[in-house]
């Protein structure tokens, strides 16, 4: 089977390994999680790493990255592989290792090797390095980046310009792309530049006037009160591009443009979770990261207030019998899609087997052969299913439990 490689966590794209080239980039989505799931098949060998981003500081990356690499291969003789088996498996992510490859980092690293098979991603985050050898890859450090418990929404306005962004905590993760979509005021609204000056001189006519059931229509160069009427529609049309894409989302949505165009399209707007607050200035000339630190500065204390009503939700839920800190409970809940809310501790594992079928549960102390991380597994599922994960510091589990959840019934 030939190699399928990617490269950054921001990933979706697969490359063969002869043109493997770090720029290559796009973003991981729950497909490409289901795919890490799903696709692999005999031995997985998951690991993460931090790392330093620029300077001559990045050879601790690579020191760092053999020793981890090591750490695989002892793994892998355990599981009673040959050398010669370990260093075919392991050949694509030991490529990595050269001067290029260390000088384009961000805050850590995950790699993710099996039997034709092999992802990398940069990744905006601090990881604890990591090594895990199972019949399956170890993905939970990469939940808090797919979790949607912190995602939002940027929409940025302007009369010849549109574009929706997606981002989260980490920063702006994609542009998204929304099928029709107006992009231009002057295309959406149906007039070109001879039939502006054909309209300047008609009153009570037909063009715009027909667009709007009748009435009179000046021109772009006319008072403020048509030129506010021309907005409004634009932004009605441009509204009803993003309905479908808003219908089933709850996360903010951030406006970015100049001051008077933002209450022009509130007036426009359906959506119900738009942040009152938006920024207030032209951002033509403005780079991804510094649209994510103002839009991240307005969102942030709203998910901060959100996270307070999902742990007070979890205790109402505890008093009436919909939630537990059990993992057994929680286990069988996330397989079956019954769970609605789920915390889960980074960087503790949990190890075991449990069987869907026989809702059978084996909890380990230590990891054995055909074990997985069962809160790996549990937020998967949860993510699967529709539900929202808060993958969190130990102690900011409520009642600082080894796992919480809330049941959908």
């Amino acid at each position: 089977m030939p190699w399928k490689t990617s490269y950054d966590f921001c990933i979706g794209k697969s490359i063969s390994s002869s043109n493997f080239h770090p720029n290559h980039m796009s973003f991981l989505s729950i497909e490409e999680l289901k795919e890490l799931v799903e696709q692999p098949q005999g031995l997985c060998v998951s690991i993460y790493m931090p790392t330093v981003r620029l300077g001559a500081e990045t050879q601790q990356n690579s020191v760092r990255f053999k020793n981890l690499i090591r750490q695989a291969e002892t793994e892998l003789e355990n599981h009673e592989l040959q050398q010669l088996e370990i260093s075919e498996l392991l050949q694509p992510a030991i490529a990595l290792d050269n001067d290029e490859f260390w000088q384009q980092q961000d805050a850590g690293l995950a790699l993710f090797v099996a039997a034709g098979c092999f992802r990398c991603y940069r990744v905006p985050i601090d990881m604890i390095e990591l090594v895990v050898v199972s019949d399956r890859f170890h993905l939970k450090p990469l939940i808090p980046l797919l979790s949607g418990d912190d995602r939002f929404y940027l929409l940025i306005l302007g009369q010849r310009d549109v574009r929706l962004l997606e981002g989260n905590r980490y920063g702006i993760t994609r542009e998204v792309e929304i099928e029709g979509l107006p992009k231009d005021m002057d295309e959406a609204l149906q007039y070109d530049e001879t039939s502006k000056d054909q309209q300047r001189r008609m009153e009570g006519g037909a063009g715009r006037a027909a667009l709007q059931g009748g009435g009179s229509y000046h021109g772009q160069g006319a008072d403020r009160e048509n030129v506010k009427e021309d907005l409004l529609q634009y932004f009605h049309l441009v509204d009803k591009a993003l309905h479908d894409f808003f219908r089933n989302r709850r996360s903010p949505l951030v406006l970015a443009g100049v001051n008077y165009l933002l209450p022009i399209y509130h007036e426009a707007n359906t959506y119900n979770f738009i942040v009152e607050t938006g920024i207030q200035h032209n951002t033509k000339q403005q780079t991804a990261p510094e649209l994510h630190a103002e839009a991240w500065a307005i969102v942030e204390p709203q998910f901060e207030v959100d996270q307070q009503k999902a742990i007070d939700y979890y205790h109402e839920s505890i008093a009436t019998g919909k939630g537990s800190d059990d993992l057994n409970d929680v286990i069988q809940g996330a397989f079956y899609g019954r769970v609605e809310q789920l915390f889960v501790p980074v960087g503790v594992q949990k190890w075991g087997h449990f069987n869907p079928e026989s809702m059978a549960l084996e909890i380990h102390d230590e990891a054995q052969p055909g074990d997985e991380d069962l809160l790996n597994a549990a937020a998967i599922q949860t993510i699967f299913h529709g539900g929202t994960v808060y993958a969190v510091e130990p102690q900011n589990v409520p009642d600082e439990a080894p796992v919480a959840a809330v049941f959908r019934y």
